[in-house]
Formats: structure tokens, C-alpha cells, sequence
């Protein structure tokens, strides 16, 4: 079974994820195949709009191949490498692509699949939308432009969501404006056929479709995100959540509590450089940088073992504290590559 399926259907270009039982995770193949079909559309008159989904299952993307790059990392890493230079150039092309690109974010989205998703002109979500950059569970962090991103939301809802993981609904991403519109799943087969028939009248079509997403939890808690978590230093966020008496805050620091210390703060220093970075392609220069270190560490490899591989959920992080991760430490993570090892795009 091919994993992705690229085909031209009337006047526009179809990229459908096809890998169902890995929830349509990416592997580097998935990416290059990707790619090589944006580049045979972009200057074929014929295709006048790109449509991004899923075959059959419960999510659009759940990431990427998480278990393969654990394993490279494990060893010399060089094909960790090779999917995450591949794939984000997948992520710059479709950022800069010249023609509309229509992402359907029906069911679970995450990691790699934000990726393909939030560079597209028009992001859909529905009542199923699951939303998240969990990767600071397993020791890695949000990349794929994550630190573009998040970065850009507002007040401090960017650094909320990449130290805890939360899963934002439809109406959340609809209100956060990483979704431009909003369908009700029942309808997504009819839309698709209208854009596929009519793609100058994309946003006609979505329009007329809008609605059915469910009321943005998050926003009840804009306030407390804004407080809590507005510093850049780990240290001070943990120590606002274990001084604040509410049971909200107590939840978040339970949540922290379980994730890759290491991973946070780069998380965070990925977040704040992220904001003043000039280019989307600056930016992913800038993470792979971080994910060709970051896939070799102790704290991914343990990450993806405790759950993914046994799914203990008990991982033993390394540095085991905050305090432990040292500015010294960042600074070796995120130092630029040596000539001929720099991402470049595609």
C-alpha cells in the first residue's frame, strides 16, 4: 500500500495520507513523495489549488515516525537526520507554495501533521479536531515550525501549548486562528468535491460551510495562561503554578511534572528566538539545528521508550531537574551546524 496518494483531480492537486494503522504518520518517503508532487503542480497551469487530507481512520497526522527516528538516534543518527531535513523542507515549500493549499484537519493532528497543516492558506477544522505539539512528553519538542507558530499566538498561549501538550479542539484553533475555518465532518465530502470543481471559490465554499465546532475551552483560562506562564525561564513558570491555590494551576504543574525538562526549556528559547526570527526558512535552519542534537540525546531516546515502545509512561529524564539543564547546555543545542550540515530549503 503506497502511504501517500498525490493524483490531480479536475483542476486541483490531491495529496492523501494513506499510512491508516500509524494514525498517517510521515516517514521521509511520505515527505519526499509529498514534495514531489507540489513541485510537479506549481507550474502546471491546469492545477489551480492543492487539497491535504486523509484516507480512512481517526486522524489526519498524528506526527512523524517517531519509533525509526529514535532508533537512528540511537546510533549515528543520519537517517533522524535525513527525515527532518526532508520533511521540513516539505513544511518551507508548502509555507511559500504560490498556489492556495487546503489542509483538512479532521481528527487527530499533531506533531508532523501540524507541519502540513499550518502553512497551508486555509485550514479547516472540524468537531473531531485534536490539536497538539506534545513532543516535550517524549523528550523532543515543537518543531515543524513550531517556534514560527507559536511564537505568533497570543499573550503567552504559544509557550502554554508547547510545554504541556494541550489538545486544542476546533473551536480552540478556530479562535487561535490556526484554523481559518470551521466544517462539520459531515459535510467535509461535499466540500472537497466543491473545491475540486470550483477552486477560485475556496473560500466561498468554506464559508458556506462554516460552523458545528465545539465552544473554545481554552479561552476560559487565557487569563491564568497569561500570568503563569509569562516568563521564558522553566524555573519561573514552575514556581508561579506551585505558589497559585487554584486547582487549574495545580493541574498544569501535574502535567509539567511529567515532562522532559530538557525539552521544555528548549521549547521556550525556541519560542522567544522564534519571535524575532526575519524567514519561515531562517526558522527551520534554526530547528533542525536543534532536532539533529536533540534526536541523539538521552531524553528523546528515553522518551519514546517510556511511551511508545513500553508505555510505562515513567521515563527517567536526564538532566532529571530543571536546574540541571544549564545555559551551557542550550547554548551547545542550539549553535549552528558546521558548513555542509545546514538545512537548506528545497
Amino acid at each position: 500500500m503506497t502511504d501517500v496518494l498525490t493524483f490531480t483531480e479536475n483542476h486541483a492537486g490531491r495529496i492523501r495520507l494513506n499510512r491508516p494503522k500509524a494514525i498517517h504518520a510521515l516517514n521521509t518517503g511520505m515527505c519526499a513523495a509529498m514534495l514531489e508532487a507540489l513541485d510537479s503542480w506549481e507550474g502546471n497551469p491546469a492545477v489551480e489549488a492543492v487539497l491535504i487530507d486523509h484516507a480512512e481512520g481517526r486522524g489526519f497526522c498524528a506526527g512523524g515516525d517517531i519509533r525509526m527516528v529514535a532508533e537512528s538516534g540511537k546510533a549515528d543518527g543520519r537517517a533522524a537526520r535525513e527525515f527532518f531535513f526532508t520533511e521540513y523542507r516539505l513544511n518551507h515549500r508548502l509555507f511559500t507554495y504560490a498556489k492556495p493549499v487546503v489542509a483538512f484537519m479532521d481528527g487527530i493532528t499533531m506533531g508532523g501533521g501540524v507541519g502540513i497543516s499550518l502553512p497551508a492558506k486555509f485550514r479547516v477544522a472540524t468537531e473531531n479536531t485534536k490539536l497538539a505539539m506534545p513532543e516535550t512528553g517524549i523528550g523532543l519538542f515543537p518543531d515543524v515550525g513550531g517556534g514560527w507558530y507559536l511564537s505568533r499566538l497570543p499573550g503567552r498561549v504559544g509557550q502554554y501549548l508547547a510545554l504541556t501538550g494541550y489538545r486544542a479542539n476546533g473551536g480552540d484553533c478556530l479562535g487561535l486562528g490556526l484554523a481559518t475555518h470551521g466544517v462539520a465532518s459531515e459535510s467535509l465530502d461535499l466540500v472537497k468535491e466543491l473545491i475540486v470543481k470550483y477552486p477560485r471559490d475556496i473560500e466561498t465554499t468554506l464559508g458556506d460551510k462554516g460552523g458545528g465546532l465545539q465552544r473554545p475551552g481554552l479561552f476560559d483560562h487565557l487569563e491564568n495562561i497569561d500570568r503563569l506562564f509569562a516568563s521564558d525561564r522553566l524555573e519561573d513558570i514552575l514556581a508561579s503554578l506551585a505558589e497559585d491555590d487554584g486547582e487549574w494551576a495545580r493541574q498544569q504543574l501535574e502535567t509539567l511534572r511529567t515532562k522532559s525538562p530538557q525539552t521544555m526549556k528548549v521549547s521556550l528559547r525556541l519560542l522567544r528566538e522564534g519571535a524575532g526570527m526575519a524567514s519561515f526558512a531562517d526558522e527551520m535552519r534554526q530547528e533542525y539545528a536543534v532536532a539533529s542534537r536533540v534526536c541523539t540525546r538521552p531524553d528523546f531516546i528515553e522518551g519514546v521508550r517510556a511511551v511508545i515502545v513500553d508505555k510505562d509512561n515513567a521515563p527517567k529524564w536526564n538532566p532529571a531537574t530543571p536546574e540541571g539543564v544549564t545555559d551551557a547546555l542550550l547554548d551547545e543545542i542550539f549553535a549552528p551546524l558546521p558548513e555542509g550540515e545546514v538545512w537548506t530549503p528545497a
